[in-house]
């Protein structure tokens, strides 16, 4: 996904106020929970993509399907596995019938970036590659990793939080920096800020989506 367009795309991720969103977040329940993975893990998370089997919960549902039963909140959770309903390797058009999807905008190569409903509305933002989730980001605070790192932390603090499991790394123009931490085959990425120092974008996915369109955005 191209970062600065999304930006540019979504008013409702503030990228210069790094205030929590007030609204609670989705339930922790299986099987759509954003449980993410135990800190310090170092396998798990690698797993074949979910399948579409098993219901999908529709917006404005409450309990254990994804969003917040009333006066219950929820921690936000944004892992490698996804984040609440939506989950690496999930169907777009599954999705959108189940009324999670807002807005839809195509892109180069098959991709698809879109908003998202519910919960988890103005706090994420989706892309699919050929109708399957290989990408959830965020440049608001909540959500955090499952190791607790968020967006609005700098560099030297995420290299406290990850040790050895992260690395720094740059894109293949040398112009921009970013944090990666692997879990197999999948990626936490951490971007800079277009005009402050520090994290102002944390996205998970596949590595050979995430990880390579930071190294070498693709045109179209």
């Amino acid at each position: 996904m191209h970062r600065p367009s999304i930006l540019i795309t979504t008013g409702a991720l503030a990228l210069t106020t790094l205030v929590p969103v007030a609204a609670a977040g989705p339930a922790a329940a299986h099987p759509v929970t954003s449980a993410g993975v135990t800190v310090g893990a170092t396998s798990g998370p690698d797993r074949p993509a979910p399948t579409d089997r098993g219901p999908v919960p529709r917006a404005g549902s409450s309990g254990t399907n994804g969003y917040p039963e009333a006066g219950h909140e929820h921690p936000r959770i944004l892992s490698v596995r996804g984040a609440g309903p939506f989950r690496i390797g999930a169907s777009l058009e599954r999705l959108s019938a189940a009324g999670l999807i807002s807005w839809v905008a195509p892109g180069c190569h098959g991709v698809v970036s879109t908003g998202v409903t519910g919960a988890w509305a103005g706090v994420i933002l989706l892309a699919f590659r050929d109708g399957r989730l290989v990408e959830v980001g965020t440049a608001t605070t909540p959500p955090r990793s499952p190791a607790g790192a968020t967006v609005g932390m700098s560099f030297e603090e995420l290299e406290e939080i990850y040790g050895r499991r992260g690395t720094l790394i740059r894109n293949d123009a040398g112009d921009e920096v970013a944090y990666l931490v692997r879990f197999g085959s999948r990626v936490e990425l951490f971007s800079g800020h277009p005009i402050r120092p520090g994290v102002g974008y944390f996205q998970v996915g596949p590595a050979d989506f995430v990880e390579r369109n930071f190294r070498n955005r693709p045109s179209c």
